[in-house]
């Protein structure tokens, strides 16, 4: 909506929605040459998974590597932590080195020390190795620091761009139509 006005930025849902659209065309454009994050963040419902998924597709048909999970799946990991197949070990490495990993939906899963040393650890190689994420989440800043640690969140204030989307939920105003 042009209607519905942040009052801490002073823009409309439609004005961020359109920015967080301009600053994806931007990472994409510039996937090869740039390392960059995005860390979407914001109400349920306002198009981070949406975003994710179109930033994903464009990536795809230019032939670049994109793995995918909803933090509900996050123990994905521990899988090659614990694991001795090659096929979890080789599964793991691949959340490392893949041109682009998504993270959905970020504090849904269930969170203890080692989800929390895991996600660090996910979050830290990809750093080092410039490889990007997407993370999106419902979370706020300060909620990501209760929930994982500092650390975790001066990570993601260092190197993604963050983009707080805001609105209402469309999947509720789809239903009213």
């Amino acid at each position: 909506s042009d209607k519905d006005i942040n009052p801490a930025t002073g823009l409309s849902s439609l004005a961020t929605a359109k920015d967080a659209v301009a600053k994806c065309h931007d990472f994409i454009d510039h996937f090869d040459d740039t390392f960059s994050n995005l860390y979407f963040y914001g109400d349920t419902g306002i198009g981070k998974t949406f975003l994710s998924n179109c930033v994903a597709k464009e990536l795809m048909d230019h032939g670049h590597s994109v793995i995918y999970f909803t933090a509900f799946q996050f123990d994905i990991l521990s899988k090659g932590v614990f694991a001795k197949d090659e096929e979890a070990i080789a599964a793991n490495e691949n959340i490392f080195t893949c041109d682009l990993l998504i993270i959905d939906d970020l504090g849904t899963e269930l969170t203890n020390s080692f989800t929390t040393s895991q996600l660090f650890l996910c979050l830290n190689e990809r750093i080092l190795h410039r490889k990007s994420t997407i993370i999106s989440t419902n979370l706020g800043l300060s909620q990501l620091t209760d929930l994982y640690s500092e650390r975790i969140l001066s990570r993601i204030m260092d190197n993604y761009v963050l983009i707080k989307l805001f609105g209402e939920d469309i999947r509720m105003q789809k239903r009213r139509c």
